[in-house]
């Protein structure tokens, strides 16, 4: 089948590529890097330059939200790369053709935070600038069911891998010795391995029953503490301790408080009620297998 992939270049999405040239797909990426096109895979810059076509589009590009310090002007880069981006995708989709499922990006950060809460895909959208991000995210595909395509909103947790993404950058203490947690580490941490992140967007692609929003995390969720407690248990570090709040707000600014400091409970009901099986269902698992790369 033809595959579009935007933000096929980053995490999430090389992994993805690498798992459809597997299956024997033809897939066409959307990148901003300049890269040689091969029998493979095909790159474009501009989605202008999609004009067949495709059976499944999967949209993931978005500049990172952890990227920099969340300046105004930075703020605006995040809105646009993902929601004038959907925009344009949807309005191309149309020109050449709707394919059959459309898989689009979106975050747990549409919750907004709680620490008593438990989400699932039926809850409503939370308050915050990452909430009203999600939102407004979504709603660029909102209306393209009644067009075709199968829809589905990938909300995602935060992704572990050993070489990228937020994981090394969370156990980058625990290499010299210092076990460490943002503020108190009672806040929750909604996670989920890559190589299942891969396997839940596959099944989405697959499983003609998923549609909507999806929670695309592990089945239990952590508090950060919790979180460095289990990376501690397989590192030799000689002491552990929380960065303070303050330090976390002068660092970072607003990113802190709605990325850092707190966070959600989120569950994955529909992976689960649709069949999808985790690799790595515990943090136990997950944190072994990347410690042991």
């Amino acid at each position: 089948m033809k595959v579009f992939v935007t933000g096929g270049t980053g995490l999430i999405g090389r992994a993805l590529v690498k798992r459809l040239l597997t299956d024997g797909h033809d897939i066409t990426v959307l990148t901003r890097q300049t890269l040689d096109s091969s029998e493979a895979v095909t790159y474009i810059n501009s989605i202008d330059d999609l004009n067949t076509r495709q059976d499944i589009v999967v949209n993931l590009a978005g500049a990172g939200l952890a990227d920099r310090r969340w300046s105004p002007a930075y703020k605006k880069e995040i809105r646009a790369s993902r929601i004038d981006l959907t925009q344009a995708l949807v309005s191309r989709l149309r020109d050449i053709g709707m394919p059959n499922v459309l898989i689009s990006g979106s975050a747990i950060g549409f919750y907004g935070e709680s620490k008593e809460r438990e989400f699932s895909e039926t809850d409503q959208v939370g308050s915050g600038f990452s909430a009203e991000l999600c939102r407004d995210w979504e709603a660029s595909v909102s209306d393209i069911g009644s067009e075709g395509p199968r829809c589905v909103l990938l909300r995602t947790g935060v992704v572990l891998d050993d070489a990228l993404g937020a994981y090394p950058q969370m156990t980058q203490s625990f290499r010299v010795g210092l076990a460490s947690w943002m503020g108190q580490g009672g806040h929750w941490l909604s996670w989920i391995h890559l190589a299942d992140m891969v396997g839940a967007v596959m099944h989405c692609i697959q499983n003609e029953a998923v549609s909507g929003p999806v929670n695309m995390t592990a089945p239990n969720p952590v508090t950060h503490r919790s979180f460095a407690d289990e990376v501690r248990s397989v590192t030799t570090t000689v002491m552990g301790m929380g960065m303070p709040r303050w330090v976390m707000r002068l660092m970072v600014g607003e990113m802190a408080d709605e990325l850092l400091l707190t966070g959600q409970r989120v569950m994955p009901n529909k992976l689960l009620s649709t069949g999808y099986e985790f690799r790595f269902g515990d943090l136990k698992g997950a944190v072994a297998d990347l410690e042991a790369r």
